[in-house]
């Protein structure tokens, strides 16, 4: 079974190999309960991120984390997708800067992608 830092690394690679915008990884394991890790990430349309959300979850069932369920699909302007040790919000551009979610969960850490390959 793979662990969350892995499976997290795995959703940023589909992120970035369909061109999602402004990737944040915000570790939230020392401060909630809720998961691990919380990424947040845009799209540029509806359609772009409709196909964010998809190989996502194509790809992290490949991986055997299957998507516990997921909110905003049909709209699209902030999808949801709660895979309960990561959490996954991907925005339309104006949702991002209205929810401002990098502000709220300022208390967790801020860290890249490379820090997810790190000590496995």
């Amino acid at each position: 079974m793979k662990t969350a830092k892995e499976l997290a690394k795995i959703a940023i690679d589909a992120l970035e190999e369909k061109k999602a915008e402004d990737i944040h990884i915000i570790d939230i394991s020392d401060i909630s309960t809720i998961a691990d890790y919380f990424i947040i990430a845009n799209g540029t349309n509806r359609s772009q991120i409709q196909a964010l959300a998809d190989y996502v979850e194509e790809t992290l069932g490949r991986a055997g984390l299957p998507l516990k369920q997921v909110e905003g699909y049909e709209t699209a302007n902030w999808i949801l997708m709660d895979y309960r040790d990561i959490v996954i919000h991907i925005f339309d551009r104006e949702n991002r800067l209205f929810y401002d979610l990098d502000r709220i969960w300022r208390d967790g850490k801020l860290i890249t992608p490379e820090e997810l390959q790190s000590s496995r």
